[in-house]
């Protein structure tokens, strides 16, 4: 049993939100395993943190609207290390179309990555942590729960609504087991692939104009909240929301 904090993040293994948070929880000294869709880049993720880090990481592929394969990753996680302390639910899909015009598949496939998904690592995270009496689990939520706005997507919207919700009973349920469990509301995060989205006058748009802080948000940032949710230091923060858009969408 290792004698560091063992964490699982999904989605980990891209450019994006969970690949920053992954790589925070091991610069942190936690054992992380890098799971995702992607098979390939779990293992090359995984060989890259080992090489860097000089310990051993894993990578384990993962869907997780398949919740036997997010049982067994659990599984495979406190097997190998011995323990489990902390779960990031990163993972999460989104397609925007008008509701009057959405099709079935989007909203299922919304609700199936973006809140079932958060409910299957739970679900099956949760027995681990209990067993050692210790755990933190954050949930990457989205402003656009809170936001009246098409730019979310009502799927997406209503998914990451759902997340909250669902945080906040974790929360109750499981604070007695010594297990705090929060989450994220992110604005627009860059990463790579919004390029392909959007044109360049969105992001100097974006920045100059609803931002406070003059930019958009960096992967980073929202690792480092995670990272401090996930330690001592906030050890009295349990059934939060904390909202991370500089300053787009306050909320209190």
């Amino acid at each position: 049993m290792t004698e560091r904090r063992v964490a699982v993040v999904t989605a980990a293994a891209g450019v994006g939100i969970g690949s920053a948070i992954a790589r925070k929880l091991a610069e942190d000294g936690l054992d992380v395993v890098i799971t995702d869709a992607h098979e390939r880049r779990c293992g090359e993720y995984a060989e890259t943190f080992s090489n860097e880090f000089g310990r051993e990481f894993i990578g384990l592929p993962l869907d997780v609207t398949d919740p036997e394969a997010v049982e067994v990753t659990m599984a495979k996680t406190v097997e190998k290390f011995g323990r489990l302390d902390v779960l990031v639910n990163n993972a999460g899909f989104n397609k925007i179309e008008p509701i009057a015009e959405m099709s079935l598949e989007t909203w299922r496939r919304s609700l199936d990555i973006d809140l079932n998904g958060t409910f299957y690592a739970m679900r099956y995270a949760l027995p681990h942590m209990i067993t050692g009496n210790t755990g933190n689990v954050v949930n990457i939520s989205s402003i656009g729960a809170w936001e009246c706005s098409t730019e979310h997507g009502g799927a997406y919207a209503a998914a990451k609504a759902a997340v909250m919700a669902l945080t906040r009973v974790a929360a109750a349920e499981n604070g007695r087991h010594g297990i705090r469990v929060n989450a994220v509301a992110p604005g627009l995060i860059y990463n790579e692939f919004l390029r392909r989205i959007y044109p360049e006058e969105f992001f100097s748009g974006y920045a100059e104009n609803r931002s406070m802080v003059g930019r958009i948000g960096e992967p980073e940032d929202v690792a480092n909240l995670v990272s401090f949710l996930v330690s001592d230091k906030a050890g009295y923060i349990t059934g939060e929301v904390y909202g991370i858009s500089g300053g787009v969408y306050p909320h209190g």
